[in-house]
């Protein structure tokens, strides 16, 4: 059962070579160092070879079923839509 107080966070992380990685976490910024290799878990196997990563987009959500529902929605995106809601977010980050 999910704690009422813990929240979750889907997030887009954009990786070195330009390409965009989807997942969940109960922090952001642990998250992030994490898939930099420098939290205490090694990341995503796909981010390794990947860094640095860096998340630029993040939707929070009270159920970790929730954020794992729109973590497979965005997953199934283009990148095309991913920059969109990227940039909708955040309208200083630069379109690549």
């Amino acid at each position: 059962m999910d704690n009422l107080l813990e929240r979750y966070y889907v997030y887009i992380a954009l990786c070195s070579d330009g390409t965009y990685y989807t997942g969940y976490t109960t922090n952001i910024s642990v998250r992030e160092s994490e898939h930099n290799g420098t939290g205490k878990l090694p990341g995503a196997k796909y981010t390794r070879s990947r860094r640095p990563v860096r998340i630029l987009y993040s939707e929070k959500f009270g159920t970790k079923s929730l954020a794992m529902r729109r973590e497979t929605e965005i997953k199934k995106l283009d990148k095309q839509k991913k920059e969109q809601l990227i940039s909708a977010s955040n309208p200083q980050t630069p379109q690549r």
